[in-house]
């Protein structure tokens, strides 16, 4: 299966690690205009001294869910190799492809 996603967030990692994190969203979602009520605002400004600890709240939450976002949003983690390699930006549009592996004995 092969689903269609448009690059929502590139974000560096929250401990400093060489990985990047990269938030996708269905371009589905994106041609029928739905907005999910929990994403961040980018037009309000956020307080520097309060950065620090939503970096280390997003690490955690990252961490505990196996990096889904809150409201089912769709996360990759990428080395540096790969990021730079692929050279993606924001809004590019993107494919996953999802196929069961039939060789496992599960």
């Amino acid at each position: 299966m092969r689903k269609e996603f448009v690059i929502k967030r590139i974000d560096a990692s929250p401990d400093g690690a060489p990985y990047v994190i990269v938030s996708l969203t269905s371009s589905k979602d994106l041609r029928e205009g739905n907005k999910n009520p929990s994403q961040f605002d980018p037009t309000k400004m956020m307080d520097p001294a309060k950065m620090g600890d939503m970096v280390k709240d997003l690490n955690k939450m990252l961490s505990g869910m196996g990096g889904m976002m809150a409201g089912g949003g769709t996360s990759l983690k990428l080395d540096m190799h790969e990021y730079k390699e692929m050279n993606l930006s924001v809004g590019d549009k993107v494919y996953l492809d999802l196929t069961k592996d039939e060789n496992t004995d599960v």
